[in-house]
């Protein structure tokens, strides 16, 4: 089972990835600025208890994190740490990072990180060749116990073969949702599972995204459907 944690709400635009955030989309609805970053009335879930003394983030519960910002933005510095204390106190949760900001990675790490907590796993996003060519070399050679790819919002072919070996547990495909989403084609997932596949890397597609691409006819996908119509695809290794 996945729950979500957000520590900590707010973030800036990277990479052409960023460019329809949802997370922008919907603050702006509200008045909000989403390039402030603060701390989160949920910043300590993992530590807190109901009542009647029941962890409110059960034990063997998957967490991600961070799903309104980023773990390693360096508006959240002075909160990391209390925040990596939380994580190493629960062993029995496995908590999940995704991040595009792996150059922020190591300098952030605990002092006790070692080769990393069994607990948690760090996931790159790349959204296209650039990006994989830009994140992915410092990201493969960090310490890290558990590491996976995103590849969403998917917006091009993306070659990972070079990187696709034993450090890499899972690659994650998704297209874009909202509005203003663009293309994903379905060739590009492809590229991704048959690279995979050959190097022997479980493979997830997620969401086909708002706007699919299928051997050159173009398809509107409702966001309800996004994730039905992609395991409809049978494409997904274990």
């Amino acid at each position: 089972m996945g729950m979500m944690w957000n520590l900590w709400h707010g973030c800036h635009k990277v990479s052409e990835g960023c460019r329809n955030c949802y997370v922008y989309r919907r603050d702006s609805r509200y008045g909000i600025d989403s390039s402030q970053v603060r701390r989160t009335r949920s910043f300590r879930l993992p530590v807190e208890r109901h009542r009647d003394g029941s962890w409110k983030v059960p034990p063997g519960m998957v967490v991600w994190t961070c799903f309104t910002s980023d773990f390693f933005i360096d508006e959240a510095d002075e909160w990391r740490i209390e925040a990596w204390r939380m994580i190493r106190s629960r062993p029995d949760v496995h908590f999940v990072i995704v991040t595009k900001r792996v150059e922020r990675i190591r300098q952030s790490l605990p002092d006790d990180w070692s080769c990393g907590y069994d607990n948690v796993t760090l996931y790159c996003t790349v959204e296209d060749q650039r990006q994989a060519e830009k994140r992915l070399p410092p990201f493969v050679d960090l310490p890290l116990r558990h590491r996976g790819i995103i590849c969403e919002p998917l917006l091009g072919p993306v070659d990972l073969t070079v990187w696709l070996d034993e450090r890499i547990e899972q690659v994650t495909v998704g297209g874009e949702s909202g509005p203003e989403a663009r293309a994903c084609d379905f060739a590009w997932v492809m590229q991704l599972h048959d690279a995979c596949a050959a190097a022997h890397v479980p493979f997830f597609f997620k969401q086909t995204g708002a706007l699919f691409i299928k051997e050159g006819r173009h398809y509107r996908i409702a966001r309800k459907n996004q994730m039905t119509q992609a395991r409809k695809a049978g494409i997904n290794l274990p």
